[in-house]
């Protein structure tokens, strides 16, 4: 449904439904889950991607799950949608009970290979970028920095 708007306006109005979106969590304080993925090459380098809203930083992908949804099922989607790719060898690094803006949260957090090459799909994804991981980006966001350690541990 929201692929009927042209891709500016969508772009245009992420900052203002991120901003909404937080406002929410923190008066309701609902149960949310999430998906993260990192992606990797043949070369060993990580997939990070900078969203159209929030802090613009370099992040890994990632989504919401819906109600009941299979955390495997929901990171396809997600990637999917927003980066035009499959996946292949995914392997779940952990689930992680977490906070977000003082909500419950779950996170389930893993590795993969794109089966082709992502591409950002210019509404909520506006860069993506393959990193060497000894070569990475300064501006990272502060939860992918942590969830970097579980990718090294593993």
């Amino acid at each position: 449904m929201l692929y009927l708007i042209p891709a500016r306006l969508h772009r245009a109005a992420m900052p203002l439904g991120y901003v909404l979106w937080r406002a929410y969590i923190r008066i309701v304080r609902p149960d949310v889950a999430s998906v993260s993925v990192f992606i990797e090459d043949d070369e060993g380098r990580i997939l990070l991607i900078r969203q159209s809203y929030g802090t613009r930083d370099w992040t890994m992908p990632a989504g919401g799950t819906k109600r009941n949804e299979d955390p495997e099922l929901a990171i396809r989607r997600e990637v999917q949608e927003e980066l035009s790719c499959e996946l292949h060898t995914l392997e779940l690094l952990r689930h992680a009970e977490e906070s977000v803006f003082g909500a419950p949260h779950r996170a389930s957090i893993f590795r993969a290979r794109a089966a082709s090459e992502p591409v950002a799909d210019r509404r909520e994804v506006v860069e993506v970028r393959w990193f060497a991981l000894d070569d990475l980006p300064d501006n990272l966001t502060s939860v992918t920095r942590r969830r970097l350690e579980l990718l090294q541990q593993g």
